[in-house]
């Protein structure tokens, strides 16, 4: 039985704190694979589409290649409507059945858990992996609070660099980004709209 680390997210674009994150996730000896997932339409947030999904697809394809644990799973773009955790959890246990899935969140996703699609259902068919970015005071309270709820969640101390996505969409800085995103989006003109 394999353990997977799912990873999922708008990456819009993919900064250098999504890839602390996936870097955590790959280093660990906890996990065999490390699935990132591109959200197609996120359920949670309005969705900026000043990037095509394709860029977000092809930022997160670069950054899986430094890792050799990690994969690019395009499976919320494989099926209609929002991209639910909890469906893409189900396709996952139908290719992976006797696996172990952990659905990775920060702390601000991690708040707000109980509240996710069915996740009554989720909590039952997958466990969660909780990275205190930004040393939220309320981290700990939360992750005693779900618990307690039946949900099963493995913390990681990782220090995670804390950054806005849509502030980085408004200004572009190379050092929010990982080196080979950065050549990405530099060659691509991505994001130069918001700069003028």
């Amino acid at each position: 039985m394999a353990e997977i680390a799912v990873f999922g997210g708008t990456f819009n674009p993919f900064h250098i704190g999504h890839y602390e994150i996936l870097a955590a996730l790959c280093e660990s000896e906890r996990f065999d694979r490390v699935l990132l997932v591109p959200d197609r339409i996120p359920p949670h947030k309005s969705y900026c589409q000043s990037v095509s999904d394709g860029d977000r697809i092809e930022m997160c394809r670069i950054v899986c290649e430094e890792f050799s644990k990690a994969q690019l799973c395009l499976l919320e773009f494989e099926r209609e409507g929002k991209s639910y955790t909890v469906d893409t959890v189900k396709a996952l246990k139908a290719i992976y059945p006797d696996d172990g899935i952990y659905i990775t969140c920060g702390g601000d996703m991690l708040s707000t858990l109980d509240t996710w699609y069915h996740f009554d259902t989720l909590k039952k068919l997958a466990s969660f992996v909780a990275f205190n970015r930004g040393n939220d005071p309320g981290f700990a309270a939360d992750v005693r609070r779900l618990r307690k709820m039946g949900a099963n969640i493995v913390v990681f101390d990782n220090r995670i660099t804390e950054i806005s996505s849509s502030e980085l969409r408004e200004h572009i800085e190379r050092k929010y980004l990982p080196e080979k995103v950065w050549e990405y989006v530099n060659r691509r003109g991505i994001y130069k709209q918001q700069n003028n």
